[in-house]
């Protein structure tokens, strides 16, 4: 394989390559830094030596992001329970982005990367790559230093999690997109009851904050009551798809400042995840999502 043939073979899996790097980080920016370094380690290899590319690939990836992951614990700037997931924008009235669709294929909204950057670095990389890239437990077992079995375990462990935390939403998005609509309106009006007659009774409400871990509410009447106090910016949102699901974008003028994700479930929200760091928005891509 001379060196176009392999840059080309490289392209041509840097979608997932991607994808697998921001379920493992969460992050978009360090996901692209991990294949990046995946380029320069396949540069430097002899790639006749190769059996398969493509989990050759996988597992160099997953084994940078792991490494990525555990650095968060050391370095004293950034603990793991403070990291703030990055969301992925889309405009509604548009095809997704190609790219994004290559991200999210797997699974949809934000309450699902929210929950797996609260699991540890050796359970979330067993989780990601079995249940949503389907890599076998003996590929993953040496990248976590264990044994298969115990790889399957932490798996399980984290898979239970997940259903526990992050119900996968409702896959109607016209019906997401009725729930979210009728939240904003009935904060816009400052009629509590109709906030909370779209709120499941144990809803949570995450103010992903850039200090430390969330802060968060609980109970239909509490965040309805949250919603209320914050109704002067309702009329400042822009529908947009955050991590495939309906969510919205708050502006100020035409500067946006804050991201909402919701996970609906039936007709009712169960989750809502709130973005406003002004780093973390202002680098996110918003292009298409106008005030």
């Amino acid at each position: 394989m001379d060196e176009l043939e392999l840059a080309d073979s490289f392209d041509r899996q840097r979608p997932q390559l991607r994808a697998v790097g921001y379920r493992i980080l969460g992050s978009l920016t360090e996901a692209d830094d991990a294949v990046q370094e995946a380029w320069l380690r396949l540069w430097r290899t002899d790639a006749e030596q190769i059996d398969s590319l493509e989990p050759w690939l996988t597992t160099v990836v997953a084994r940078i992001c792991l490494n990525m992951l555990r650095s968060r614990r050391t370095r004293g700037e950034q603990p793991l329970d403070s990291f703030r997931p990055e969301p992925i924008i889309d405009d509604p009235a548009a095809e997704t982005d190609p790219e994004h669709q290559a991200l999210l294929a797997d699974a949809v909204g934000m309450a699902l990367q929210v929950v797996l950057d609260t699991l540890g670095p050796a359970e979330r990389l067993a989780f990601v790559l079995h249940d949503m890239f389907a890599v076998p437990f003996d590929e993953i077992a040496p990248m976590v230093d264990r044994s298969p079995a115990a790889t399957r375990q932490l798996a399980s462990r984290a898979r239970r999690r997940v259903r526990e935390s992050a119900p996968p939403p409702d896959p109607d998005l016209t019906r997401q997109r009725a729930v979210v609509d009728a939240y904003f309106a009935a904060a816009r009006e400052g009629d509590l009851e109709a906030l909370v007659a779209v709120l499941d009774p144990d809803v949570v409400l995450r103010a992903h904050r850039s200090d430390g871990e969330p802060l968060e509410l609980h109970g239909a009447a509490s965040v309805a009551s949250g919603a209320m106090s914050a109704r002067r910016f309702a009329p400042y949102v822009r529908p947009a798809l955050v991590n495939g699901a309906a969510g919205v974008v708050a502006f100020d003028g035409e500067r946006p400042f804050a991201v909402l994700a919701f996970t609906v479930i039936g007709d009712r929200a169960v989750a809502i995840d709130v973005f406003n760091d002004p780093e973390l928005v202002g680098k996110l891509d918003i292009r298409g999502i106008t005030a």
